[in-house]
């Protein structure tokens, strides 16, 4: 048997081809290309674009449709025409950048043609739209309140520029009508101005990440308690975060203590409050720690309560005012009985022995003001002076040691009389200082007086002081 291996390339197969191609090419001359046609371009005015306003304006299949043998594609030809997509398509902030970025579609994927005079000209299909870019996101919005994946439709209807503004009220009165109904009328009706799909300030929003975190009792204020008529983010963000602006009507000290109620209050209870006092001018040391406020802030009074001790001690005051009322120059609050008074900042400093001398042995019966500070007062003038010193006692005695003494006065009568050594007052002074007596030296007899009185025949011996008064030798 012959095999013929030229198959369909016979003369009667090649003849049959090229009428074929005859008819094709005459149909489509006598039918002016209509056969290739994919359907009326769409009609629809839009901006001008090299003075085209619709696609249907256009004649030339060539002016989007590109030679398939050579590089330039349809999606070139759609940029040179439309130059402003083509400029956001380099910019990934704007929605076809990021559209280029997500997936590098191409612009029939979204925009398909020859549909009709009125078909829409944007159509996502099966692609990945980045919905984010438009701020709301849809991984929170895949499924509706029936459990049907979302459509386009669903939001936009029939545009897909336009977003209903109840299409969240409607699906959401399906999900939870009560929450819907109470959040609407707490927020208002624009969802988008606060919600981006993930929801940021939903009901999984966090507070702790802000400034302002929802501690103790704050965990159970709603929302609208602090923002109040709030519409959109920049309402949500501005509500005050300090204590006083929600606090005020509840400030049973007037504003005595200022604004800062966390200073002494906190959210867990706001009965329990705890003042650091030492933040203030007034610091509570020692016995002070221990006392109620209520002892100095006498019914509820903070502002211009007095700081001086007096005004709490007055009636503890055992001096009876007369050291004045600066309590503090001798007392602490460590220890109100241990005392300590700095005496040399008073009139009459205590040196020498004066100061291991108890305060009982000058301030007798608690008396403190008006003592008199002469020596006199406590040192009685001993016998041997027989009130002949006066009662100066420092112009002999200081306040190291009572003895000995040194005479400071006027002596009228040399001390360094005849330098015979005298030791002490007495010898001149045995019977006291009013009276003195030369005898201690010089003993009244011939044998001891001086050649001058026996050349002078003196031989009354009795009173010296007759002829030497002032101690030296008389020359009369």
């Amino acid at each position: 048997m012959h095999n013929n291996r030229l198959g369909c390339f016979t003369a009667t197969g090649i003849i049959a081809t090229f009428i074929t191609l005859f008819a094709i090419v005459g149909f489509a001359f006598a039918s002016g290309s209509e056969m290739f046609s994919a359907g009326d371009l769409n009609a629809q005015a839009g901006d001008a674009h090299g003075g085209i306003t619709a696609h249907a304006q256009i004649t030339e299949c060539s002016a989007c449709h590109a030679s398939p043998i050579g590089a330039e594609t349809m999606a070139d030809r759609c940029a040179a025409c439309h130059t402003d997509i083509a400029a956001q398509m380099k910019d990934v902030a704007k929605l076809h950048g990021a559209i280029m970025q997500k997936g590098a579609l191409a612009c029939r994927d979204c925009h398909p043609e020859h549909r009709g005079k009125t078909a829409s000209l944007t159509e996502m299909g099966e692609n990945s739209f980045p919905h984010e870019v438009l701020g709301f996101s849809l991984k929170g919005h895949q499924l509706t309140a029936t459990g049907a994946a979302f459509s386009c439709q669903d939001c936009h209807q029939e545009d897909i520029t336009t977003f209903a503004p109840d299409t969240c009220d409607s699906c959401h009165r399906q999900m939870d009508i009560a929450f819907t109904q109470t959040h609407v009328l707490a927020f208002g009706t624009d969802c988008l101005a606060c919600h981006d799909g993930v929801d940021t300030f939903g009901s999984d929003f966090a507070h702790s990440g802000f400034t302002f975190k929802l501690d103790g009792k704050h965990a159970d204020v709603t929302c609208t308690k602090c923002h109040l008529d709030a519409r959109t983010l920049a309402d949500l963000q501005s509500a005050p975060q300090d204590c006083y602006s929600c606090h005020k009507q509840d400030d049973e000290h007037a504003g005595d203590f200022g604004t800062d109620c966390a200073a002494c209050h906190n959210p867990t209870n706001w009965e329990d409050a705890t003042f650091d006092h030492n933040l203030s001018v007034f610091k509570l040391e020692g016995e002070h720690a221990e006392v109620k406020c209520e002892q100095c802030h006498v019914n509820n009074v903070f502002k211009g309560t007095p700081q001086d001790c007096y005004s709490c001690h007055q009636k503890d005051d055992e001096h009876n005012g007369e050291f004045g009322t600066d309590c503090a120059a001798c007392h602490t609050p460590n220890d109100w009985e241990g005392a300590t008074f700095d005496h040399n900042l008073s009139n009459f400093p205590l040196t020498g022995a004066h100061v291991n001398v108890t305060c009982e042995d000058c301030h007798k019966n608690g008396q403190f003001k008006g003592l008199d500070t002469t020596c006199v007062t406590c040192h009685a003038e001993p016998t041997e002076h027989a009130g002949e010193f006066g009662t100066d006692c420092v112009a002999c005695h200081t306040t190291t040691a009572w003895t000995p003494a040194t005479f400071n006065g006027d002596h009228t009568f040399p001390m360094d009389h005849g330098e015979s050594g005298i030791s002490s007052c007495a010898t001149c002074h045995p019977a006291g200082y009013k009276t003195y007596t030369c005898y201690g030296c010089h003993e009244h007899n011939e044998s001891n007086i001086s050649s001058k009185h026996r050349e002078e025949g003196i031989s009354n011996f009795e009173n010296c002081m007759e002829c030497h008064a002032d101690g030296r030798e008389h020359d009369d």
